[in-house]
């Protein structure tokens, strides 16, 4: 005999029934569970198969049945197959939504360079607060185990640590059902001695497993806030105006446009406002960005939600049309946001 669908069905809810009652499942109480999709004698047939096959026993005569420790086992195994099969189908569901971004934002520099003539940047998603979302412990070998770390925004990260000793399955589904329970919606900063004291002990002989998961959930968390993707666009629109044009000075700032790393104390500078639109001009020497001291650069914020957030900035001379460009800026961000909820659909 082979388990079919029907079989484990019937199985499961025993197993769950037993579970939360302590007491031997009836057909009766099967037939109520699943809808009385099946006859009280199609059911009886059926755990009579499940008994022959070792995964429920009957306790005493006339009563019903409880799980075996093969029971047990399907159970758990069923549950990492389909705890695993989720996190894949999230993290599918999560790459697709970040390369759609993406693709929306850089679409969004290049409009913002063609209506203003300037330069334009917008940096990428940063999550603010970086809190732990759900985490997912998977055997890889013998001495390893992959941890799937979501974070708020959605942002999932993969690393592999190696173990002394590899939980089991069943050990693993609490370990799994103990970090989140525990961490779920803490930031890094929450995560103070007493909760890792209180799973430390919860966890007992792999307590050293959870020392290595708080390790790598910090470094991950650190990396995020290290991980700044800018997009830009119209760099050679500054030939348009003489005084930027020099050699020089358009070569520095060419220079500055095309490197991450120089534009970081801009987005910094202005990711720090909390709330609202963020708006910030500099003139001249107010610029944080040495390249950009003979120019006036405008930035704002947008959020999308779930901590998501990011900046938007226009590079031109000094003399730019203000107006038109803060106009250009408060109308891209409403577009960016109903432009964001439609690529989510």
């Amino acid at each position: 005999m082979e388990l079919d669908e029907r079989k484990v069905t019937i199985l499961k809810a025993i197993i769950k029934n037993y579970m939360d009652t302590g007491e031997p499942v009836g057909s009766r109480t099967i037939s109520k569970y699943v809808d009385n999709r099946w006859s009280s004698a199609t059911i009886r047939n059926e755990m009579s198969d499940l008994e022959e096959m070792g995964y429920i026993i009957q306790p005493h005569t006339s009563a019903g049945r409880i799980p075996s420790d093969k029971g047990y086992r399907f159970y758990v195994d069923q549950i990492m197959q389909e705890k695993d099969s989720e996190a894949a189908e999230v993290q599918e569901l999560m790459i697709q939504r970040i390369d759609r971004l993406e693709s929306v934002l850089k679409r969004m520099a290049k409009l913002l360079a063609n209506d203003t003539n300037y330069a334009a940047l917008i940096s990428g998603p940063r999550y603010r607060q970086n809190k732990l979302k759900f985490l997912q412990l998977s055997r890889v070998d013998q001495d390893k185990l992959l941890i799937v770390t979501v974070l708020e925004g959605n942002l999932i990260k993969n690393s592999i640590v190696h173990v002394k000793e590899t939980p089991n399955d069943e050990e693993l589904l609490n370990m799994n059902i103990l970090l989140n329970s525990n961490l779920n919606g803490l930031t890094i900063e929450e995560i103070n001695l007493d909760v890792i004291s209180r799973m430390k002990q919860q966890a007992g002989s792999h307590a050293d497993v959870v020392d290595l998961v708080l390790e790598q959930v910090a470094e991950v968390i650190r990396a995020d806030s290290e991980d700044l993707q800018i997009y830009t666009s119209g760099a050679t629109n500054i030939f348009k105006y003489p005084e930027l044009s020099d050699n020089q000075k358009a070569s520095e700032l060419l220079q500055t446009l095309e490197h991450t790393e120089l534009l970081k104390d801009l987005v910094d500078t202005n990711g720090g406002e909390e709330g609202g639109t963020g708006i910030q001009v500099y003139i001249g020497e107010e610029s944080p960005v040495q390249a950009m001291r003979d120019c006036s650069v405008v930035t704002a914020n947008y959020e999308l939600g779930e901590g998501i957030r990011g900046t938007i900035g226009i590079i031109g001379p000094k003399r730019m049309d203000y107006e038109k460009v803060l106009k250009t800026l408060r109308t891209l961000m409403v577009q960016l946001e109903a432009t964001f909820k439609k690529e989510e659909r």
